[in-house]
């Protein structure tokens, strides 16, 4: 038994090495990626250690007191868990009811226009939004939703009195939603475009033979054929379910509407930045990540039970 398990051992290793030497230009493309990850994604998760510590700069990470788990009870019985809980989870659940399937139906209907010049112009315009500056994209925002924005102004003219949108909390996470809708429609399509590029164009011929028309094209044959794009993504998008950059939410929100606004990373950012509490910070940052990670381990887990289709 023992030499039947070196001799696999040997093959095995012997394919690699021959895989290796094959295709040793592709693994040398692949190693400014892999460096990537392992500089700026494993090596700092030495220091996620200080979330169980009372962290203290000048002690550095080692000499700094080890105090467990206060850190994450101290978050759990703050008076600002449940609503981060809660703002976090709505704005996710919102974007992916709401923002995850935007892209499908932009890519879809792209693909059913015959006029190459308009399919060309309508991409332009709808992928210029991501690559505007964050910044501006809020400026815009709070230009066009404020007291004698542009929104306001429509609504005037159809006899509706303004609203102060972004100091009423209970407007704030569809302005964000819909927001990121704006900004990131025509940069998600593109991968929903190449997915539906790959379709046989044979299938919709033999489908028009039938009698099959436009609609029952879309439903019967493009979205059936990207629809393993569309669960990975779909995977993808629900393991960052806890994960909302704090950059846009610090720029958007105010006092008034912290109550709906005010999200994990966001609080996050003030208690590791604005407070220097780093220990603190990175327990709340922690707990983030575990249940991003709970929630990808699931989602996949249950794609590849019910729909054939997963990340590993």
């Amino acid at each position: 038994m023992t030499h039947q398990r070196k001799s696999v051992r040997q093959a095995w290793w012997r394919r690699v090495v021959k895989d290796f030497k094959r295709n040793k230009y592709l693994y040398a493309m692949l190693l400014p990626v892999l460096g990537y990850y392992a500089l700026f994604h494993y090596v700092p998760m030495y220091g996620a250690q200080i979330a169980f510590r009372d962290y203290v700069p000048s002690r550095g990470i080692w000499d700094s007191q080890w105090i467990g788990l206060e850190n994450f009870q101290y978050f759990f019985e703050s008076i600002y868990f449940w609503r981060l809980l809660r703002n976090t989870i709505a704005i996710n659940v919102l974007d992916i009811a709401f923002g995850f399937p935007a892209p499908i139906l932009l890519a879809i209907l792209l693909n059913e226009l015959t006029s190459n010049s308009f399919k060309r112009a309508v991409q332009t315009i709808t992928y210029m939004p991501h690559f505007i500056s964050l910044v501006v994209v809020v400026g815009m925002i709070i230009e066009f939703l404020a007291r004698d924005g542009l929104i306001n102004n429509v609504l005037g003219l159809v006899g509706i009195d303004a609203v102060q949108f972004l100091q009423r909390p209970e407007y704030y996470w569809y302005i964000y939603v819909g927001s990121e809708i704006w900004q990131s429609i025509g940069w998600g399509s593109i991968i929903y475009l190449a997915a539906i590029t790959m379709v046989d164009p044979h299938l919709y011929d033999s489908a028009k033979v039938d009698g099959a028309g436009r609609l029952h094209q879309i439903f019967y044959i493009t979205i059936p054929s990207i629809m393993p794009t569309i669960i990975i993504l779909l995977i993808l998008r629900i393991g960052a379910m806890m994960t909302l950059g704090y950059e846009k939410t610090i720029l958007l929100y105010n006092p008034l509407i912290y109550e709906t606004a005010d999200v994990i990373s966001s609080y996050v950012y003030r208690q590791g930045i604005v407070q220097a509490d780093f220990g603190f910070s990175a327990a709340v940052g922690l707990f983030n990540s575990m249940i991003n990670f709970v929630l990808l381990i699931a989602a996949n887990r249950f794609s590849r039970r019910y729909a054939q289709t997963s990340l590993w």
